[in-house]
């Protein structure tokens, strides 16, 4: 029963998993003109779903109490599309005289790219008991930007391709993201309280509508015959991986800490998290939009498919520890302000 528990709770992770090894057994099925159609069920049917679903899931009336909170927002938003993608490139200058694969360290770049997620960040936030609402806001938000700042960002760091020109880009995501998000916001509206009571797993019709796309993506990875991936590098992605989350979340715990900075512990924690987490929900459909029919698309989307669990099982771990230390710097800060003069 244990195992069951676990498997479920593990169950993306798994499929993550199972399907990359299903599309190293049957590479043809999901392939550009294979019989899954990908070019047409994954580059827009399931990214319009995925989106529409988002939509239908944000609390609007939330996202609105938190709107007045500029400098957590301000902060979030700079870190995640400025400083992190500017950080993650000087880091790459460095990585570039190694051994590792040089298209892997191209997805590290992509990584740095990518907005906040709208999922992980709020979960892990409510779970600790910090600023949900600041969470929320900036995952949604970001979401928002990164459809504008991520492409912008990808082909400014990555090189423009004049196979994948703007006009294309930005139309097709305005189609299979914009669109779709505010369709969901709007049927929010009509069923609001039908959605509140029964509360559909909005997370699992997204989560499992993405596996479709990873499952695409590497068929056409495995179907290229001249496509290796040297495992030396991919366990040191890896390693990095952790190391620069670790590093990030631990820089904003000290900025947002420091005296005079004006930030409670609860907004200290919806930092830490929205600032260093990056969407796979957003980050996939992009790439596969950006990249459309690049050789190494998959190899560039190898280093966003491990940051994603990464972040979720690091932050995991934490969480009893950031709500040990939250709970211990509101309790001080109540016994001071209960002090008698």
């Amino acid at each position: 029963m244990g195992l069951l528990a676990r498997v479920r709770k593990e169950w993306f992770i798994i499929g993550i998993v199972a399907v990359i090894l299903s599309a190293k057994l049957r590479p043809d099925f999901g392939v550009r003109g294979g019989p899954l159609k990908p070019e047409i069920t994954v580059s827009y049917v399931a990214v319009s779903l995925i989106f529409f679903n988002s939509g239908l899931s944000l609390r609007t009336e939330e996202l609105t109490n938190a709107v007045l909170h500029v400098r957590l927002h301000l902060l979030v938003q700079t870190f995640t599309l400025v400083f992190f993608p500017l950080a993650v490139w000087l880091l790459l200058k460095v990585l570039a005289l190694t051994a590792i694969n040089q298209w892997l360290l191209k997805g590290l770049q992509t990584v740095g790219c990518m907005p906040p997620p709208v999922s992980s960040a709020v979960i892990l936030t409510k779970a600790v008991g910090g600023n949900e609402a600041a969470a929320i806001f900036n995952s949604a938000f970001g979401s928002f930007l990164g459809i504008v700042v991520t492409p912008v960002l990808l082909l400014l760091f990555l090189g423009s391709s004049s196979s994948v020109p703007f006009s294309s880009i930005f139309s097709q995501l305005f189609m299979t993201v914009v669109v779709p998000l505010m369709l969901g916001q709007v049927c929010r509206g009509f069923l609001r309280e039908c959605l509140e009571r029964r509360k559909p797993p909005f997370g699992a019709v997204s989560s499992a509508v993405l596996l479709m796309i990873i499952y695409t993506t590497f068929c056409d990875t495995f179907s290229n015959p001249n496509m290796e991936l040297d495992q030396t590098s991919l366990v040191l992605v890896v390693l990095i991986i952790f190391s620069i989350q670790l590093s990030f979340m631990l820089l904003m715990f000290l900025f947002s800490t420091r005296a005079g900075s004006g930030f409670t512990p609860s907004d200290t924690v919806a930092i830490m998290f929205c600032s260093t987490h990056k969407s796979l929900t957003l980050g996939i459909p992009m790439l596969k939009i950006v990249f459309e029919g690049y050789e190494h698309l998959s190899l560039i989307s190898v280093p966003l498919l491990i940051y994603h669990p990464a972040q979720i099982l690091l932050g995991s771990v934490l969480v009893p520890t950031i709500r040990s230390w939250m709970t211990s710097k509101q309790k001080a800060v109540k016994m001071t302000v209960l002090q008698p003069i």
